[in-house]
C-alpha cells in the first residue's frame, strides 16, 4: 500500500477553539503610511485622470437582527466612532481597528471627498475593486449601488449626485463568512489548521475615475504569436477617430487609425515587425497607447501562447510558445499577518514574487483567491507564471468526501460524479445561489484577467470543495478563453474534462499517476501535473502566529528539513522525464497556524538560508 499512514495520522487537523494570534508584522507594514498603493489599480486600461479614495475613513459596527436581509436598506448610524485604513479589512492589524465583523452585525464606512474637476460633459465613475461580501453604496444620501461578491469589482456613475465642495460617501457591509455559502476561499470565523482568519468589508482599492463623454469602454488586444499581428478592438461611447500606437522600450513599432464603426465596435490589425516573445526568462511587453477623441488610455500586450501540445515523443505537455515548458510552481495563499488578504503594499507583492524566482521556481498557483490587477501586472513584468484558481465556496466541505475518502482510497479520486443532485450535496454545492455566484465570478475572472500573459492556466475546483458540473464549467472556460489550458478539478474527483490531469500527493510515494481519462480533453491531449505536494513543516521561533503549528511533516532541525525538501523537489523534477508537465509545492509562506512555508509568515526569514 503506497500510503504513509503515520504521516496521514499526524497531519489530521486538531479541533480546538480559535485563539488570539501573536502579533506579527512585515517590514512593509511596519513602515506603512496612509496609502498602501499608489499605482493605477487597472493597468490594462489606465487613464491619468483618476484619484484614489484609499486611506483613512470612519467606521462603525452596528448590531442587526437580520443583517442578511437588511444591509441593502439599512439606515446609517448617528455616529462613527472609529477610524479605519482602507483597503484593509477591520480584522487586519493594518486597518487600525483589529475587530471581527460578525454575521449579525453591519459595518458602516464613511468618508468625504472634494468634488473633482470634471472634463467638459464628462463623467465621474466610482470604483470598488473588492468588498467582502455584500454592500450598499450611498453618495450624498442617495444609494448608487448594491453589490454581492467579494472577488468582483464594481462601479457606479456618480456625476449627477456630486456637488461643489465636500461630498459624502457611505458604504454598508454584511458578511456571513462560513455561515453562508458565498465564495470566501480559506476564510473562517473559527480559524485553525488550514483555515485562516475571516475578514470583511473593503479589501481592495476604492477610486474615482474622470472620463470624457466620448470614451473607450472596452479594449481588447489579441496578439498572434505566429504572425506578429496585433488585433485591436474597441467598444466606445460617442463618435471619434481611434488612434492606436504600439511601443517597445519607448520607441513606436506600429501604429494605425480607424474611423469606421461596425456593430458598435471599431477594430484594426497592426503588424509588429520582429516581434519578441514573452517568456519567464525574457518577459517582453509592448506598451499600447489608445486615443479616442479626448480620451487617452494606456495598456500593454505580450506575444505569448500557452496550451497543451504533444512533444516529439507524442507526450502531452504544457507548452509556452509551442515549446514544452516545465512549470516549477509554489502554492501562494496570498495572506499576510498584518493585512490578511490585502498585501501591505505593492513592494510587498513584488518581494514575494522575487522570492519565487530566488528559491528556484518559475510560477505560483494563486490558491482559491483572486488578487488585484496590480498583482498580475507585476507577474507580467517580472516573468512569473500563474495558475489561477477560482475562489472556493458552498457549504463547509464534508470530511468524508473532501478529505478522508480521497486520502485513504486512491481509486476514489475519479469515483464521485459532480453533475447530480447527490453529487452536489456531497461536494458542498447544493445551494443554487452559490452555483450561480460561482459561475458569475468565474466568467468575470476569466474575462478580466485573460489579457495578462503571466496566466497560463485556469483552475476551476480544488479538492472537490463546492465542485459541480465541472464538464459544463470547463466548456464555459474554453468558450471564454480558448487560448489557455483549463484544470477542471485539482486534487481529485476529476470527471475527465479539461486539459490537465491534476493530482495532489501529500502522503504517497513520488511517482506518476495514470490518467484514467487519457486521450480526452481538447484534441485528445491531457497533460499531467502534480498541483499540490510537500507541506513540510519548519516552525521558526519568533516568527510564529501561535505556539503550535500545523503541516504535513515535522523535522528536528533546519538541516533535516532542507534535506527532506531537496529530496521531494528532486523527485518531482525527475518525473519530467516520465511525462510530468509541472508541479506546485506547498507552499510559499507560512500562514497563521500552518508553518509549512519556504518563508515565515512575516516574510522576514527565508528558511532555506537558516
Amino acid at each position: 500500500m503506497d500510503l504513509d499512514i503515520v504521516r496521514v495520522l499526524k497531519s489530521v487537523p486538531k479541533d480546538h477553539e480559535p485563539e488570539d494570534l501573536l502579533p506579527l508584522a512585515t517590514e512593509w507594514g511596519e513602515t506603512l503610511g496612509e496609502l498602501a498603493f499608489t499605482s493605477h489599480p487597472r493597468p490594462l486600461l489606465a487613464r491619468d485622470s483618476w484619484r484614489t479614495l484609499d486611506g483613512w475613513w470612519e467606521c462603525a459596527f452596528v448590531a442587526c437582527d437580520d443583517a442578511a436581509g437588511e444591509w441593502g436598506e439599512a439606515t446609517p448610524p448617528e455616529s462613527f466612532d472609529q477610524r479605519i485604513r482602507v483597503p484593509f479589512s477591520p480584522e487586519a492589524p493594518l486597518s487600525g481597528v483589529g475587530r471581527q465583523l460578525w454575521p449579525d452585525e453591519l459595518l458602516w464606512y464613511r468618508r468625504s471627498f472634494v468634488m473633482p474637476e470634471l472634463p467638459a460633459r464628462g463623467t465621474c465613475v466610482l470604483h470598488f475593486d473588492g468588498v467582502d461580501f455584500a454592500c450598499a453604496v450611498h453618495v450624498n444620501g442617495s444609494k448608487v449601488a448594491e453589490h454581492e461578491g467579494a472577488y468582483l469589482p464594481f462601479s457606479a456613475d456618480i456625476t449627477h449626485l456630486l456637488r461643489e465642495g465636500e461630498n459624502e460617501l457611505l458604504v454598508c457591509v454584511h458578511d456571513p463568512s462560513e455561515t453562508g455559502t458565498q465564495l470566501r476561499g480559506k476564510q473562517r470565523l473559527a480559524r485553525g489548521n488550514m483555515w485562516y482568519t475571516a475578514q470583511a468589508g473593503i479589501w481592495q482599492s476604492v477610486w474615482l475615475e474622470l472620463v470624457p463623454r466620448t470614451h473607450v469602454e472596452e479594449l481588447l488586444l489579441e496578439p498572434n504569436l505566429d504572425t506578429g499581428e496585433l488585433s485591436v478592438s474597441v467598444r466606445a461611447s460617442g463618435v471619434a477617430v481611434l488612434d492606436v500606437e504600439v511601443l517597445h522600450a519607448g520607441e513606436t513599432v506600429a501604429s494605425g487609425i480607424q474611423s469606421r464603426r461596425v456593430g458598435g465596435r471599431m477594430a484594426l490589425t497592426l503588424t509588429v515587425p520582429g516581434h519578441r516573445l514573452w517568456t519567464p526568462e525574457a518577459p517582453t511587453l509592448y506598451d499600447v497607447h489608445v486615443t479616442y477623441g479626448a480620451d487617452v488610455v494606456t495598456s500593454y500586450v505580450a506575444f505569448r501562447s500557452a496550451g497543451v501540445e504533444r512533444d516529439g515523443q507524442g507526450v502531452p505537455r504544457l507548452c509556452l510558445n509551442h515549446r514544452p515548458y516545465f512549470l516549477r510552481g509554489v502554492l501562494d495563499q496570498g495572506y499576510w499577518p498584518d493585512g490578511l488578504l490585502t498585501p501591505p503594499g505593492e513592494e510587498a507583492m513584488a518581494s514575494d514574487l522575487r522570492a519565487v524566482a530566488r528559491l528556484g521556481f518559475n510560477a505560483v498557483r494563486k490558491h482559491v483567491k483572486v488578487e488585484s490587477e496590480r498583482f498580475y501586472a507585476l507577474c507580467d513584468r517580472m516573468g512569473v507564471l500563474v495558475l489561477q484558481d477560482m475562489p472556493s465556496g458552498g457549504e463547509i466541505p464534508s470530511k468524508r468526501w473532501s478529505r478522508d475518502l480521497p486520502t485513504f482510497v486512491r481509486r476514489s479520486w475519479h469515483a464521485q460524479r459532480d453533475d447530480t443532485d447527490r453529487g452536489h450535496v456531497r461536494l458542498g454545492a447544493a445551494d443554487e445561489a452559490y452555483r450561480d455566484e460561482w459561475t458569475r465570478t468565474c466568467e468575470d475572472v476569466i474575462k478580466r484577467l485573460s489579457p495578462h500573459p503571466c496566466i497560463v492556466g485556469w483552475v476551476l475546483f480544488n479538492e472537490s470543495w463546492g465542485q459541480f458540473d465541472s464538464g459544463a464549467a470547463t466548456q464555459m472556460a474554453w468558450d471564454l478563453d480558448p487560448t489557455r489550458p483549463v484544470i477542471s478539478a485539482s486534487g481529485w474527483y476529476d470527471q475527465g474534462s479539461g486539459d490537465v490531469h491534476a493530482v495532489h500527493n501529500y502522503f504517497r510515494g513520488m511517482h506518476m499517476f495514470d490518467d484514467p481519462f487519457a486521450g480526452k480533453g481538447r484534441r485528445g491531449n491531457r497533460a499531467r501535473m502534480l498541483t499540490e505536494f510537500g507541506g513540510l513543516t519548519l516552525p521558526v521561533e519568533g516568527h510564529l502566529s501561535l505556539d503550535r503549528s500545523y503541516g504535513y511533516a515535522e523535522f528536528e532541525s533546519p538541516e533535516a528539513w532542507r534535506e527532506g525538501l531537496d529530496e521531494l523537489l528532486s523527485g518531482a523534477d525527475a518525473l519530467q522525464a516520465e511525462g510530468l508537465s509541472g508541479f506546485v509545492y506547498t507552499q510559499l509562506t507560512d500562514v497563521e497556524e500552518e508553518t509549512n512555508g519556504l518563508l515565515t509568515y512575516d516574510r522576514k526569514v527565508d528558511k532555506l538560508g537558516l
